[in-house]
């Protein structure tokens, strides 16, 4: 990692991403280089096939759980927990079958936090994906269940990898830590006591670090560390991929939230218009909605500044702002 080139500075006047997005242009055409959109495409199906390899119980008719926790986790959904794992570990050349176990962990736990998420005693909603919420479809209980086993399961898969212990390790650490206290269920319990509530910026912005960003980050960092370790030699590029995974993070909660109060169900996969029916305060909801988007943009923009350094083995990393940026142009253009 440490002869790492400089790579060039972004000057996309609406995002900074694009010249990023270039670093592997004269690579991409070349023999086994896959194309951008076809890597999205081949990266979440070993994805999908991974997660429906390691959630199948044979002789589970007894009762509806591991039908639920598929239900939970193979309909639809981006993938884009799985994919940044992905992509950062095209830093380093990493076994396709050790870094797709993990991504499906990631995905695994990201569908934990979804279920749980859409419980009545939570959120409340009845649609995610387009489909039927968990507790929707099997009852609150199994829905319970669910969210429970998969966390499980996706410590189970990091726990079987064929990897050095440390390896291991500083995986399960990594996957823990950000839905812990600190991570998901701190953010999740924060974002509960704000309802109703006038606050400012920074609360929702530390809210959205901890509910989502977390596990963003844990994505990113667990991409990389299946290959090249956090030691002082590695400091700078962890810390690149830390302010990269912050930025995105953001901006992903943050196009989350102007979607929720612009967007339809079809384009949702879920209800729309639940922030403001529930008194929820969001970033839309305080900076106004082209304020929003203008943040989402920059944050995006931010992101890609911090990756420039790395070089073209950052191409991935930098093809998925590049996705991102996309989807916010399209989904949420300008008024």
């Amino acid at each position: 990692m440490n002869n790492m080139k400089a790579g060039p500075t972004p000057n996309d006047d609406r995002t900074g991403i694009s010249a990023l997005v270039e670093f592997g242009a004269q690579a991409r055409g070349a023999p086994g280089r896959l194309l951008p959109e076809i890597w999205v495409q081949d990266s979440a199906k070993r994805v999908e096939q991974a997660l429906a390899r390691l959630l199948c119980a044979e002789g589970d008719c007894e009762t509806e759980l591991m039908a639920a926790m598929r239900y939970a986790t193979l309909h639809g959904g981006k993938r884009t927990r799985a994919l940044l794992c992905l992509a950062a570990g095209a830093l380093a050349d990493n076994s396709a079958h050790m870094i797709d176990d993990v991504g499906a962990a990631i995905e695994m736990m990201h569908a934990c936090t979804l279920v749980h998420d859409d419980l009545p005693a939570m959120d409340d909603d009845v649609l995610r994906r387009g489909l039927p919420t968990v507790h929707v479809k099997f009852g609150e209980a199994t829905a319970i269940l669910v969210g429970d086993a998969l966390q499980a399961h996706a410590f189970l898969t990091l726990a079987s990898l064929d990897a050095p212990g440390d390896n291991r390790i500083a995986l399960v650490r990594e996957l823990a830590q950000a839905v812990s206290a600190e991570g998901a269920a701190g953010g999740q319990a924060m974002d509960l006591s704000l309802v109703g509530k006038h606050v400012e910026l920074d609360k929702i912005v530390a809210m959205h670090r901890m509910k989502s960003g977390a596990l963003v980050r844990a994505s990113v960092r667990m991409g990389a560390l299946c290959a090249i370790a956090e030691d002082s030699a590695h400091a700078a590029l962890y810390d690149a991929l830390d302010r990269y995974s912050a930025c995105f993070g953001l901006a992903l909660q943050v196009v989350d939230d102007i979607l929720d109060a612009t967007a339809d169900t079809a384009t949702l996969g879920k209800t729309p218009g639940k922030d403001a029916a529930a008194q929820k305060p969001t970033c839309a909801s305080i900076m106004g909605l082209q304020a929003a988007r203008q943040f989402a943009i920059d944050l995006l923009r931010d992101a890609g500044e911090a990756i420039a350094l790395l070089g073209p083995r950052a191409e991935r990393l930098a093809q998925m702002l590049q996705r991102a940026n996309t989807y916010l142009l399209e989904h949420a253009p300008c008024a």
